[in-house]
């Protein structure tokens, strides 16, 4: 049996992204309504942890959108252009 190499990350820990998509309660969330709203389409995070989802060899992003922290794949972030926010602190 051969071993797949894990695909590399396009986006990097403590980078900003934007949502491309409304980002909805998959059921990850039991304490919330599944198809409740997470993130809506243009809000703006920061990639706090990335892992791997083995099943579709793609990195998995956890982005802490306001108060939420989600579950993301590539398809659903473009990166935040610099200048968009500005910088803080508690954002870095």
């Amino acid at each position: 049996m051969t071993a797949i190499e894990p695909r590399a990350a396009v986006y990097a820990w403590g980078q900003r992204v934007i949502a491309l998509d409304d980002l909805v309660n998959d059921g990850s969330y039991p304490e919330r309504p599944v198809d409740a709203m997470l993130a809506a389409r243009g809000s703006v995070g920061e990639i706090v942890n990335i892992g791997h989802a083995q099943e579709l060899n793609e990195p998995v992003y956890l982005v802490q959108f306001d108060g939420c922290v989600v579950g993301c794949l590539e398809i659903e972030l473009v990166p935040a252009p610099d200048g968009l926010l500005p910088e803080t602190e508690e954002l870095m």
